[in-house]
């Protein structure tokens, strides 16, 4: 293909990260190194345009061709990049992800180990990327740490990957040191070996081969460091995984665990909420008399007696009253006045007490009255309650009272005969 502006856009277009992308570029690039000013104008307009990936790809390919010039000791794309290569170091590093600066550092860091460019280019390309750096604000420092070349350090990474932030920096190390030795390796080897190039002289063949050698054994060991860092660094990550897959698992039970208890609860709320529901909807118990026959399922629709019936009451029975009346006040102030005041006269002969051997009747209805009756007549003497006035007001109370006991009357003519003849007995004993 010819060299043309458009063919270098198409072959920076087609570019990606792969490494046989990049080395196959960068050979058709140094083929055309006569045209080394225009690809340099050409590339860093194209990483201008480019997003943070691409740019990185374009970082890649101009290491590719910077170290192999350097080998060859083709000073063309050398002298082309170096105005450029702090400018266009900076552009890739800026807004790009911590992931690609990290890349990027890695190959800034080569340049100068192998002093690809001059001191003050290299000087300057670290420079570029300082000043970035601390531009930055803490929080957004990269987690490796700042600048590659200040030896400044960010914020440090969590507990858990601490001990991958070393491997990984051997990684990318190491897969630096590779992406520019094997290229090489592969290069003069398929010159050594392709059959249409007429055989040189042995002692330039023998020189070419020993170059070839040492190229092979670089590129060789930096595979080697490559492979061993990569495996370090898996295992490294491979005992994190086994951590968060034992980790997994247990929440995993966790979760299962607690899904079935929030089942279970949420069985129980609807059962609960279900019984509050039917207790609001049902009618109110009817209620019984008492007596009356109750229908109850638990026998069947037979009858139910109220008092087996739980929700029916019993009525209570009529209990009677133990304490007494109270007694009339007044009546009691005067019974007891009349008993104080009212004595009897010392002058009233008294009534013996009927002797202990005679025997005693028992009371009958009307004893007491007939008694009365019987008695003798008390004296009254001038002077006394009961004499005069008083003796004549009372006969005629007791002649208005008991009008059947009139003068000149029998007062048993009523009574038993057995009776009459054992109150006369008395009457006249007592006489």
């Amino acid at each position: 293909m010819a060299y043309t502006d458009d063919a270098v856009k198409a072959k920076l277009s087609a570019l990606n990260e792969t490494q046989e992308s990049i080395v196959t570029v960068a050979q058709w690039v140094m083929f055309h190194r006569r045209h080394a000013d225009r690809t340099g104008t050409l590339w860093l307009q194209r990483l201008k345009d480019s997003g943070s990936n691409k740019r990185l790809n374009l970082i890649y390919l101009a290491n590719e061709v910077a170290q192999q010039s350097k080998v060859r000791r083709k000073d063309d794309f050398l002298i082309a990049f170096s105005p450029i290569i702090a400018e266009a170091t900076a552009i890739a590093y800026k807004g790009a992800t911590n992931e690609v600066q990290q890349k990027i550092r890695r190959v800034v860091e080569v340049w100068k180990q192998r002093q690809i460019f001059e001191h003050t280019i290299q000087e300057a390309v670290e420079a570029r990327i300082d000043e970035l750096d601390k531009t930055r604000s803490s929080s957004k420092k990269p987690l490796l740490g700042g600048s590659l070349f200040s030896g400044s350090s960010g914020p440090s990474a969590p507990s858990e990957i601490e001990p991958l932030v070393p491997l990984q920096i051997g990684v990318s190390k190491a897969a630096a040191t590779t992406l520019s030795a094997v290229p090489t390796a592969d290069s003069e080897y398929d010159k050594l070996t392709d059959s249409s190039k007429p055989t040189p002289t042995p002692p330039v063949h023998a020189a070419r081969l020993s170059a070839l050698l040492k190229n092979l054994a670089n590129a060789e060991g930096a595979v080697s460091e490559s492979i061993k860092a990569r495996r370090g660094l898996i295992a490294g990550l491979e005992s994190i995984i086994e951590t968060n897959r034992t980790a997994l698992a247990g929440e995993e039970a966790q979760k299962e665990t607690l899904t079935t208890r929030k089942s279970v609860i949420e069985a129980k709320k609807r059962e609960v909420e279900d019984g509050i529901m039917r207790g609001l909807s049902a009618p109110s118990t009817p209620t019984v008399a008492l007596g009356s026959p109750v229908s109850d399922p638990r026998t069947n629709g037979g009858a139910m007696s109220p008092t087996d019936n739980p929700s029916v009451e019993p009525e209570r029975p009529d209990v009677e009253e133990l304490t007494p009346p109270p007694q009339d006040s007044r009546m009691s102030t005067n019974f007891s006045a009349a008993t104080t005041l009212v004595a009897p006269p010392s002058h009233v002969q008294s009534i013996p007490p009927p002797s202990h051997h005679a025997p005693v009747a028992p009371p009958t209805a009307g004893a007491d009255l007939l008694s009365s009756l019987s008695m003798p007549p008390v004296r009254h003497y001038p002077g006394t309650p009961g004499s005069a006035g008083g003796g004549m007001a009372k006969k005629r109370k007791v002649d208005d009272d008991y009008p059947d006991f009139g003068i000149g009357e029998d007062a048993m003519a009523d009574l038993d005969e057995d009776v009459a003849e054992l109150l006369r007995a008395e009457s006249g004993g007592a006489r």
